[in-house]
């Protein structure tokens, strides 16, 4: 429960900076978290990024401020934030569907985006069990995509498109046997994009033709079961982990990738069970 006040300080405090440009360490500072930390959870618990909400927070007080007042275009651009009446036209335009100088005219509609906030719940229907275990370095080798933000569509076409192109099988006889993984990384907190890679460990030291060879660093991880269909199975507990578990725990994510462990069976299944691995630091 702290930790969901504290993010909700950090939302106040994204409030009463929306003039100009924000700080994001200032912000994750108020919610007692690391940026990296902020962002991710921002995102879970919301469905936004950071910088996506705060441009259409900009943005809704940019529109009010010229519809309602005698400002010039130019002066609110600067004020939240713009560098140019050219890049404030093209975002304002973008949201409103009207540019800026048109907002005072009689009965244009304009968007109001209002501020978010977080309200606490008691969710004592279902426990979480998890694991923590300490796992050195190791490599794996796959096939990746570049996935923006919250696609999970993309994700699952890139399963059926591997399965179908023959890649599982090729890359089940590249690696060291065992269950295959769906690693999430070089994820990038502004944007919410991130690489995607079908992968298997193994031994090898360099990658076979079309394939791509990473190493998943040393870390800590919890662990948790997600049991039934998937993706939703998987996608059901992540959101869980974030907006239930990390809150509940002195743990914040690392930036490290977050793996997904794929165990034999029929991922159809309503007791299929999966892993979901994700890297964590003490605060």
């Amino acid at each position: 429960m702290d930790a969901l006040l504290r993010m909700m300080d950090a939302l106040e405090l994204i409030e009463q900076r929306l003039e100009g440009r924000l700080n994001i360490e200032e912000v994750a500072k108020a919610a007692c978290v690391s940026p990296f930390h902020f962002q991710r959870m921002f995102l879970m618990l919301t469905g936004m990024t950071v910088a996506e909400y705060t441009r259409k927070r900009k943005l809704t007080l940019a529109a009010q401020e010229l519809a309602m007042t005698s400002s010039k275009v130019i002066d609110v651009a600067l004020k939240y934030g713009y560098d140019s009446p050219e890049s404030f036209t093209k975002a304002f335009r973008k949201i409103h569907g009207v540019p800026p100088s048109e907002a005072r005219s009689p009965g244009v509609s304009l968007k109001a985006f209002p501020r978010i906030s977080f309200h606490l719940s008691m969710k004592g229907d279902q426990d979480m069990d998890y694991r923590i275990v300490d796992k050195e370095a190791f490599n794996v080798i796959g096939k990746s995509i570049e996935v923006k933000c919250n696609n999970k569509e993309e994700i699952s076409r890139f399963w059926q498109e591997c399965h179908q192109n023959g890649s599982i099988d090729k890359l089940a006889s590249l690696g060291n046997g065992g269950n295959f993984l769906g690693a999430c990384m070089n994820m990038q907190p502004e944007s919410g994009d991130f690489t995607y890679m079908i992968a298997m460990p193994t031994d090898r030291s360099t990658a076979a033709e079309g394939f791509d060879l990473t190493a998943i660093p040393s870390s800590t991880w919890a662990i948790f079961n997600a049991v039934g269909p998937v993706p939703y199975a998987i996608q059901h507990v992540f959101e869980r982990i974030f907006q239930e578990w990390f809150p509940a725990t002195g743990y914040e994510v690392a930036n490290a990738p977050e793996l997904e462990v794929y165990s034999p069976g029929d991922i159809s299944a309503e007791d299929y069970l999966c892993e979901i691995w994700i890297p964590i630091i003490k605060k």
